[in-house]
């Protein structure tokens, strides 16, 4: 397996095997396609390694049925690789049991958001995953529904060897500086451009 040789070595103090292993922060942001993909791709990677992975998906319907949700999660109960717990804001959250609401849809959405976010920094600090996937979570950020700050100081200082991958758009400014690897996925050409709709199998 081909593997590739860093640039530098920064004088960290840490052997070869110390930093190859520390936990890493990754940003799949811009405005082009592939971003949740690759993370779900990463999410592939990490069962095949036998890591429990936590899904958090920050602001898609419940009613968005993705593919790689099914996927992953016939995956983790097959036994064979890791444990993978699949969360999604739309449906509320699974460890949240709420009445019916007079709140628009607006305020409920940023009250769900937080609630995630809140979680997440729960699991975080009781290390219950070694993968990560906050799906959309650039979105509440940039909309200021969770504190950037709040989140870069977290991340950066979770204990243990927990991996997150944020996807999303207009990822704020500060997350970027505070991550180890940033993609920016822009769009060169896309389908719809040409006035085509999103496909099964592609798209979900």
């Amino acid at each position: 397996m081909p593997q590739g040789q860093p640039t530098s070595v920064p004088e960290d103090g840490l052997t070869t095997r110390q930093r190859r292993n520390r936990p890493l922060l990754l940003v799949h942001t811009g405005i082009g396609k592939g971003k949740s993909t690759a993370a779900f791709g990463l999410a592939l990677r990490a069962w095949n390694q036998g890591w429990p992975i936590g899904v958090f998906q920050f602001v898609k319907s419940a009613k968005w049925k993705v593919g790689e949700e099914n996927a992953l999660k016939v995956l983790g109960a097959s036994g064979e690789g890791g444990t993978v717990a699949w969360h999604k804001m739309g449906e509320g959250w699974s460890w949240v049991q709420r009445g019916p609401s007079g709140e628009n849809d607006n305020t409920a959405n940023e009250e769900k958001a937080r609630e995630g976010w809140a979680q997440v920094k729960r699991d975080l600090a009781a290390e219950t995953y070694r993968l990560y996937v906050l799906d959309e979570f650039a979105y509440p950020l940039h909309w200021g529904w969770i504190d950037t700050e709040d989140v870069v100081e977290t991340l950066r200082n979770r204990p243990g060897t927990q991996h997150v991958v944020i996807t999303g758009r207009n990822a704020p400014q500060a997350l970027l500086d505070a991550a180890d690897l940033v993609t920016d996925m822009s769009k060169v050409k896309h389908p719809m451009d040409a006035g085509q709709k999103g496909q099964r199998g592609i798209e979900w």
